[in-house]
């Protein structure tokens, strides 16, 4: 398909101020039909879920839609999608359920790539259950994660394998799919980081081999709602802590509290508007062809509007040589601040890798705690 670009930003009405919003970390504007689900779900009245009343079937029915919507953006089945505030405090959530099963000596591989939404939950929860951690680290310079280094990261103490999608900080894309099949040959689970690669282009879990993949609406133009995506019967051998009246079902006792339902709805209408970005698939009749497969063009023209990325260096089209994923920068010249050039972001990010977020010491020494150096790098998720 032909990406119109020129189109769709008329579709974000923030992006009307002047401003390029250029910062991938940061998260991304509401097109309108966004923002007009999530208005019209608080006009139509809603209420707490499981009442016998209109507003709270209306709140059930948003939140069916959404782990639908979700289902069909990433791959997975909507009973196997638990949704919660953000993506840090769901990998949270997972690893104190995952973690009760784990005894001094097993072990846990995390990666230098990561961002560290998906490396402190790990470390953390492997600290309380006496496991070690071991870490993949990045080949520097070229920032890429070597897969043949979990041959030897592995072993049949192995409980969990976390990894990242897409680094955003860099942009690499590991081998995904390698690492995991890795980890499942050692009776290892893995936990994937989709947040930043999922607005990039079409997404596959199972593909991916992941037993649980992450990602984050407000990075593919929903509001901010977190989602992790699993099979539902690996769920279902999970044990979360919960309020006593909370559902004991998969994927409910997952969710703590009262979800935004109005943002469900516009998680729902974010997957449906990324659907329709394809004139020629948008316009065949959804018995034709089902959202996911309407998806599948739309997020590949979206992942590369004129070329390959290399951090903040975009190669022709005609001949990439790794796959990178762009994930932008600071304030465009002029308005508000000087944004960093190339070289002066990769040296940084590069700085990041070998000073910043992760440390092998299990408690961190003054100057190693926050972000630090690294923190304009690594945002919250």
């Amino acid at each position: 398909m032909s990406f119109d670009v020129d189109t769709i930003r008329a579709a974000y009405p923030a992006l009307a101020d002047g401003y390029a919003y250029l910062d991938g970390a940061a998260g991304t504007q509401l097109p309108e039909p966004v923002i007009a689900a999530i208005g019209a779900a608080y006009r139509a009245g809603l209420g707490n879920a499981g009442g016998a009343f209109p507003a709270s079937a209306r709140a059930s029915a948003a939140t069916a839609a959404c782990r639908q919507a979700v289902a069909d953006l990433v791959g997975g089945v909507p009973d196997g999608v638990i949704l919660g505030p953000n993506m840090t405090t769901l990998t949270y959530r997972l690893a104190g359920s995952l973690a009760r099963d784990w005894r001094a000596g097993d072990e846990v591989i995390v990666s230098r790539l990561d961002h560290d939404a998906n490396v402190r939950p790990w470390v953390q929860a492997a600290a309380r259950a006496g496991a070690t951690v071991r870490w993949a680290e990045v080949e520097l310079p070229a920032g890429e994660l070597p897969v043949a280094q979990y041959d030897s990261l592995l072993s049949d103490r192995t409980v969990l394998v976390a990894v990242t999608a897409a680094s955003n900080v860099l942009g690499t894309r590991p081998d995904v799919a390698a690492i995991t099949a890795r980890a499942r040959a050692a009776g290892a689970l893995s936990y994937v980081d989709g947040v930043h690669a999922t607005p990039h282009g079409p997404t596959d879990v199972v593909a991916l081999g992941a037993d649980f993949y992450a990602t984050s609406a407000y990075k593919w133009s929903g509001p901010h709602v977190g989602a992790v995506v699993a099979d539902p019967s690996l769920l279902g051998k999970l044990h979360p802590d919960k309020l006593e009246p909370a559902p004991g079902t998969v994927p409910d006792r997952f969710e703590r509290g009262t979800p935004p339902f109005a943002d469900l709805a516009g998680v729902t209408a974010a997957v449906e508007h990324l659907a329709g970005l394809d004139p020629a698939a948008a316009a065949m009749e959804a018995s034709t062809r089902s959202r996911r497969a309407r998806a599948g063009p739309a997020r590949r023209a979206a992942g590369r509007p004129g070329g390959h990325a290399e951090g903040h260096h975009v190669r022709p089209a005609a001949a990439p040589d790794r796959d990178r994923v762009l994930h932008g920068g600071g304030p465009e010249p002029g308005r508000g601040g000087r944004a960093p050039g190339p070289a002066e972001d990769q040296r940084v990010a590069r700085a990041q890798l070998r000073l910043g977020t992760h440390r092998r010491a299990r408690h961190p020494r003054p100057w190693q705690r926050g972000a630090g150096r690294a923190g304009p790098l690594q945002q919250p998720r």
